[in-house]
């Protein structure tokens, strides 16, 4: 069976969440299944670090597939032509897109549909491309993949998907998140934080993702609490929109602010079990990869009471509501403050992680893509 896959976004060094997904799966589905042809298509060059296998031909088409316009030109002509030239049985898109244009039967995964709820967070081609393209990928795909049972519920509600047509494949964690020593975590704050403790976020600066709740939170709670603890940021700003900087500009203590950008998975996995506690209070997320990953790392969790995040996080973390700021600010002050109840809480992380893993998102992709090939 030739099964070719959309590889666009394994980009060394640049890689968020959904890119990990697809380096995740990829790598095990590939070398799992030698009996298998696996054309890897990326839209520029790559690097042999992602060619996994003797059973993986890699391919590279244009245009960079970098915007919505060169949306349509890379997945409506360049991908059937490769689809036609490899002669491909199946073409799986661990991100979603499709080609309307081809034939051949298809599976994304798609993650969430915040657009559909949050469209004026991306810029106005974006949100356009995904209105009106998502819902035509969604009744063309032969199967739906998504990571929550929450995204499942809300494809099959908002694009009429039969429920039996949508599977379900949890996200796993980073092999390099692990607990370290105390003596390490002092080390680590020396380096970033000027020997204090500290608060982190993890992904990518989108306004989904709630920075304006964030920095409210964290400036109320350093004016109620006046600890010294910093609030470390971690990730690129993708859509560093106006109402963010404004936000931030007008803290009482964004000196307490640290932006380190993109970080290699060594040094955050140290830096997130050094933290008082990963926050990651999104107002929408199909999953949420640095929930999992702050319990992997054995820190305490705060995250929002809403949409997957409830379901990922169980009762291992702190639930607030990501659009009230004192919530935001009462939930850092209780977990600085009641170390017992952060033991608790670190506790029943490590315990729910073991539910999350990359091989176990490898085998439910396959049963999924196996469930296609037997219809062949």
């Amino acid at each position: 069976m030739i099964i070719a896959v959309n590889t666009r976004l394994l980009l060394r060094n640049r890689m968020d969440g959904i890119a990990w997904f697809s380096y995740e799966s990829l790598k095990r589905l590939s070398i799992n299944h030698p009996e298998h042809e696996f054309i890897f298509i990326f839209d520029r060059p790559y690097d042999k670090k992602f060619i996994f296998s003797d059973n993986v031909t890699p391919v590279v088409i244009g245009p960079p597939a970098k915007h919505p316009f060169l949306f349509v030109i890379w997945f409506e002509l360049s991908i059937p032509f490769i689809l036609k030239k490899y002669k491909a049985d199946i073409f799986f898109s661990p991100d979603g897109y499709l080609s309307l244009r081809s034939s051949i039967p298809s599976i994304p995964v798609i993650h969430d549909l915040n657009f559909e709820y949050y469209p004026k967070d991306l810029p106005f081609f974006s949100r356009k491309y995904y209105k009106y393209f998502f819902p035509k990928f969604a009744k063309k795909a032969k199967r739906i993949l998504t990571v929550s049972e929450y995204s499942k519920a809300d494809i099959c509600k908002l694009y009429g998907i039969n429920s039996n047509n949508v599977d379900i494949a949890y996200n796993g964690i980073n092999e390099n998140y692990h607990a370290i020593n105390e003596l390490d975590k002092i080390e680590v704050k020396k380096k970033f934080t000027n020997e204090k403790d500290f608060f982190i976020f993890v992904g990518s600066l989108h306004p989904r993702k709630n920075l304006v709740g964030l920095f409210i939170g964290f400036d109320n709670y350093k004016r109620v609490t006046k600890s010294s603890s910093k609030l470390v940021i971690v990730g690129n700003k993708q859509y560093w929109t106006k109402e963010i900087k404004n936000t931030y500009s007008k803290m009482s203590h964004k000196s307490d602010v640290i932006f380190l950008g993109h970080l290699d998975p060594t040094t955050l996995s140290k830096l997130v079990s050094s933290s008082l506690a990963m926050v990651y209070v999104s107002y929408f997320e199909g999953f949420g990869i640095p929930i999992i990953e702050g319990f992997k790392a054995e820190t305490a969790v705060i995250t929002s009471n809403v949409t997957s995040m409830p379901e990922v996080a169980g009762d291992a973390a702190l639930l607030v509501d990501p659009f009230n700021f004192r919530e935001i600010a009462k939930a850092m002050q209780r977990v600085e403050e009641d170390k017992n109840y952060r033991s608790e809480l670190i506790e029943k992380g490590k315990q729910r992680v073991n539910k999350f893993s990359w091989d176990l998102t490898a085998k439910s992709i396959w049963k999924s893509i196996d469930k296609v090939i037997s219809q062949m």
